[in-house]
């Protein structure tokens, strides 16, 4: 191969640049210039890459499983922190009660409206037990893990099944 075809290649790591620097030709005066030419991803960075590119595009239909994972981190800290958070907790559990009393109480809802009331107020009271059980013993002790995982499902399909009717 000639010497005028050749490029010079500086060698980098894996996932950085090489960078191709041309031998100039023709004139002399001309200022060099650098020609910065990406190296091809691995596999694995491609596959991150689309797992990514595919959860941030659906990032608002994955809300309750991004909620439903902060709470698992958050829950395993203050259970790693102190067992008595699940103690300060705890009233967070009877909180959607006393919400569905006092809007029944100045709005009374029959039908539909009623029914969509009380399984919210026994799923935020579900969640909320939740909370304060895996803050006080750990989020995977004994059925807890279980009951994450079926909190989960169930926001998931309700939220996907709202957002599409409205």
């Amino acid at each position: 191969m000639s010497s005028r075809t050749r490029t010079r290649a500086v060698k980098t790591g894996a996932s950085v640049h090489t960078v191709r620097i041309p031998r100039q030709r023709g004139r002399r005066r001309s200022d060099p210039f650098v020609v910065v030419v990406p190296e091809r991803p691995s596999l694995t960075r491609e596959a991150l890459g689309f797992l990514g590119r595919a959860l941030w595009s659906s990032r608002a239909s994955l809300a309750p499983t991004g909620f439903a994972l902060l709470a698992l981190v958050v829950t395993a800290l203050l259970h790693v922190l102190g067992w008595w958070s699940g103690l300060v907790l705890t009233p967070l559990a009877v909180t959607s009660v006393v919400w569905l009393g006092i809007v029944q109480r100045r709005r009374p809802a029959q039908g539909s409206a009623l029914a969509w009331r009380i399984a919210l107020a026994v799923f935020a009271t579900l969640s909320g037990a939740w909370l304060a059980l895996a803050a006080g013993f750990g989020p995977f002790a004994g059925p807890l893990g279980l009951v994450w995982l079926l909190i989960l499902i169930a926001a998931q399909t309700a939220w996907l099944i709202v957002r599409r009717t409205h």
